[in-house]
């Protein structure tokens, strides 16, 4: 690419160190926990959708974009490695790209679903109970995939292999930001982000609000119905608000390369920072929840008893059959009692009506 022209080729050059450093230890750590825990997480939604809850439809949808993004990172992994220098071809590198960037979007879309879900099941569970349906999940779930794909279709129109001021083939990176990329990231920042963030804050406020108007309610109930919700915010906003941010900034002022070099270490960090939400996304919509910690018990009774089966039945022993549904009935009150619904399972003890003594 010797003679290559300013229109595929970045202008700059600029020092890549986070790169070599942080990124490859980001990404192996995504990896590591990532992988299997979403490959849990996957499980969990199918016995939800099973169960008939709608909320299995978006947990898997949110778990397979996580997936799709993880199966990218050994090529970005391989990329950082080799200093900056794809080594693949030009399809390849919009592919990988896509997964990343739109696997932001799709997860964001997601956790928006299940904020709204949330909202209707505690603070109006019969009157929008038509939007609470596993059809009416898999159409906003369909929208969700479309609306991105057609954004995808963007990345397919322009070169996204460039040569850096260091003769580096470079993947999706421009520095400074073409004058195509500023509208492209504004739709993004306000359609993709700012919308999405502003639907998930009101409805967690009007879970909180219904919670804290509840009457009888425990008050350590009250609290980890409330640790939840705000924890679910502060995840969101740590994942994806430095990046946003940051986009923003580089396309209203990004024009010279001194601008470019002087933001580009915060500017990828944010990067990685939405990387983690493989990782958030099962620990707090599954592993959180006590219907999924009794599936989980299952699973490892399970396999405990194929393990030692030929041992007289010893995990039976430590493990024994129904140990983890012995709940009995629940006096919790019936605002409780909807928010727990929302994540039963098939055999949970609150499928015939009564609380499943968890939050989801």
């Amino acid at each position: 690419m010797g003679n290559a022209t300013a229109e595929n080729t970045s202008l700059c050059s600029i020092d890549h160190t986070i790169h070599q450093t942080l990124a490859p230890v980001v990404y192996v750590a995504v990896l590591v926990v990532g992988f299997p825990a979403n490959c849990l997480s996957l499980y969990f939604g199918y016995l939800q959708i099973k169960a008939r809850n709608e909320l299995g439809v978006y947990l898997c949808n949110l778990t397979v974009a996580d997936l799709f993004y993880i199966c990218s990172l050994p090529f970005w992994l391989q990329y950082v490695l080799q200093h900056d220098n794809w080594s693949h071809g030009d399809l390849s590198c919009k592919v990988c790209g896509i997964l990343l960037y739109e696997n932001i979007y799709i997860s964001v879309g997601f956790l928006c679903c299940i904020s709204i879900d949330r909202y209707l099941a505690v603070a109006h569970p019969f009157r929008f109970h038509q939007f609470r349906t596993l059809k009416a999940a898999v159409a906003v779930s369909v929208l969700i995939w479309v609306k991105e794909l057609l954004t995808s279709v963007y990345f397919f129109l322009h070169k996204e292999v460039v040569e850096d001021g260091d003769r580096h083939r470079v993947c999706f990176e421009h520095y400074p930001l073409e004058p195509r990329q500023r509208g492209i990231n504004h739709y993004r920042f306000l359609v993709g982000f700012l919308f999405p963030l502003c639907l998930l804050l009101a409805s967690y406020r009007g879970i909180l609000r219904a919670v804290r108007r509840s009457h009888g309610t425990q008050k350590s109930r009250k609290d980890q119905i409330q640790r939840l919700v705000l924890s679910t915010v502060v995840i969101f906003l740590a994942c994806f608000l430095p990046y946003h941010a940051l986009l923003l900034v580089r396309s209203l002022w990004e024009a010279s390369c001194q601008f470019a070099r002087a933001i580009f270490n915060a500017y990828h960090f944010s990067l990685l920072l939405t990387s983690f939400n493989c990782v958030a996304d099962p620990v707090l919509y599954c592993f959180v929840s006590e219907s999924t910690h009794r599936d989980l018990g299952r699973l490892r009774g399970a396999c405990l008893a194929f393990l030692a089966c030929a041992g007289g039945g010893r995990a039976r022993e430590a493990y024994p059959l129904g140990a983890a549904d012995a709940s009995g009935k629940s006096d919790e009150p019936e605002l409780l009692t909807r928010l727990h619904s929302t994540f039963q399972t098939p055999n949970s003890p609150g499928a015939g009506g009564s609380p499943a003594g968890g939050l989801a």
